[in-house]
């Protein structure tokens, strides 16, 4: 079997999509700039910059199999690594070639590579070569991967982004709790250029999604990226002093001060997760050396792909370490199922189920397949590869020219 073409499709996010327009936001790591609005733009998704909001990357063989693979975040740079730079090496290639394939591969983006869009634009080709070779076997991947270490998997809602309408963010929060979930992350709204002020909101955010959610269930927050050092030790022990225990503060300073994260975890209780935009085993060998983190959060289609993420997972065990990887999807949770070294995956609820269409639930629209969550966990439907079908309406109908 041999790969006879490359599909390479991005996507524009649809027009009015993005958390601004029901009130929400988060703290990002443009804030330290006074005039981030007018950076940033209308919404969220003004970050990801430009009119690419996902690339699917289709793999197609001499006898008619397709792979199916996303970039990790819809960056329009991607395209030209893709069409330029990984093309010629996977076509006329076996797609079970996947540790010579990657290796050549990220030895070929070296001088402009390492880390970022490379790496994003390898993760979605390798995703494909392990679609494709789950779908030759007939087996799906997490049987290529050694099989299932459970039934289910424990995920949890992964939504509650800051909101001033704090009856809103209550309501938001029980809806989930009613659903089965036993575990949520909310997101921090404000960070140093907010002062005092921002940090008694940080505090009421997180009040009232614990006063909503009861006692018993598992809270994290992410910071993503938008604190300091100094700050977040101080934010993070004002909520301990309120007795708001969090399962977890998520990426609480910029990916690349890594000293800086073991300096906020040696100074509090609260566990530290980090990983979200690190790529590698050599990025996530780093964190573990430097006793960054206690939680690595690879996402499986931004640092390298299955066969890159498997590394990650293996360095992580073997430093007994937690793998709770950013984002859900099935690229996400063929790894998570496979491995005892994860407890539970992120979830980022549908717009079937409330949320709006945006970076985070992209993928619904573009995919069928992806397992719903029932009373707090997700099943693998067991079909061959990662189990997604591509909708190719929705490819033909977001189309970036």
């Amino acid at each position: 079997m041999r790969i006879v073409d490359m599909d390479v499709s991005p996507l524009r996010v649809p027009t009015g999509a993005g958390v601004a327009e029901s009130g929400e936001f988060l703290i990002t790591p443009m804030h330290v700039f006074a005039d981030y609005r007018r950076i940033l733009g209308a919404g969220f998704v003004g970050l990801r910059g430009g009119p690419v909001g996902g690339i699917v990357v289709r793999l197609i063989t001499d006898d008619g199999l397709e792979g199916i693979g996303t970039v990790g975040v819809g960056n329009g740079s991607a395209l030209y690594i893709l069409e330029h730079s990984l093309r010629p090496i996977v076509t006329g290639a076996n797609p079970f070639d996947v540790e010579l394939l990657w290796e050549q591969m990220f030895r070929a983006t070296l001088y402009f590579g390492r880390k970022g869009t490379a790496l994003e634009a390898i993760s979605a080709v390798d995703i494909a070569l392990w679609d494709l070779m789950g779908k030759a076997t007939g087996q799906p991947v997490y049987n290529l991967l050694g099989g299932r270490t459970r039934d289910t998997i424990r995920v949890y809602a992964s939504r509650l982004y800051a909101n001033e309408d704090l009856d809103r963010l209550a309501a938001e929060t029980r809806s989930f709790v009613a659903r089965g979930f036993t575990a949520l992350k909310q997101r921090f709204g404000y960070g140093p250029r907010d002062g005092v002020p921002g940090m008694r909101k940080n505090l009421a955010l997180v009040k009232c999604v614990r006063d909503a959610a009861g006692p018993d269930v598992e809270i994290a927050a992410d910071c993503y990226m938008g604190w300091d050092v100094p700050y977040a030790i101080r934010m993070i022990r004002m909520i301990e002093d309120a007795g708001l225990n969090l399962a977890w503060v998520e990426e609480p300073v910029i990916p690349d001060d890594v000293k800086g994260y073991a300096r906020i975890r040696c100074a509090v209780k609260t566990p530290i997760s980090g990983g979200e935009h690190e790529f590698t085993r050599f990025g996530f060998r780093q964190l573990i050396e430097e006793g960054a983190v206690d939680i690595l959060q690879p996402d499986v289609n931004r640092a390298g792909g299955i066969t890159e993420a498997r590394k990650i997972w293996a360095l992580a065990a073997a430093h007994g370490l937690p793998v709770i990887p950013h984002s859900g999807q099935s690229h996400n949770y063929h790894l998570v199922i496979s491995h005892m070294n994860s407890p539970m995956a992120e979830y980022f609820p549908s717009p079937a189920e409330g949320a709006p269409v945006d970076d985070d639930t992209l993928f619904w629209e573009i995919f069928t397949g992806e397992p719903v969550a029932r009373e707090g966990h997700v099943e693998l439907s067991g079909k061959p590869g990662i189990g997604l079908q591509l909708r190719t309406d929705r490819v033909r109908e977001w189309a970036v020219a």
